[in-house]
């Protein structure tokens, strides 16, 4: 049976805050969603867990880039929506900034390996 790779822990770490930045720019969404939305765009290759992305959801809001608010979602249950603030609008800003020259760098050493 083929396996997907995983991705390095690490580049999971530092691609998480951009990620649910841009995720959360398209509009508010919870917890369990994101997980979701990241594990589908991925094609299975980021997975997600709780322990993981709550950590990083919280130290978002604490340092005002998200807000939350608690709702009940259509089947009654009570859950956590996070959205986008203005610095987190700033912040997703800058990690595209920064992520865009480290994919240009790759990729023109990538092609430099093929000339």
């Amino acid at each position: 049976m083929y396996r997907v790779p995983m991705i390095r822990k690490e580049l999971v770490a530092a691609s998480a805050e951009p990620l649910i930045l841009s995720l959360l720019a398209r509009g508010e969404s919870y917890g369990y969603a994101i997980i979701q939305e990241i594990k589908a765009r991925s094609k299975d290759r980021l997975q997600w867990t709780d322990g993981m992305l709550y950590p990083v959801l919280h130290r978002m809001e604490h340092r005002g880039l998200i807000k939350s608010r608690w709702a009940e979602s259509e089947t009654g249950r009570k859950r956590k929506y996070y959205s986008l603030k203005k610095d987190g609008k700033t912040a997703m800003a800058k990690h595209h900034e920064q992520w865009s020259l480290v994919h240009s760098v790759l990729s023109g050493l990538k092609k430099e390996q093929h000339v």
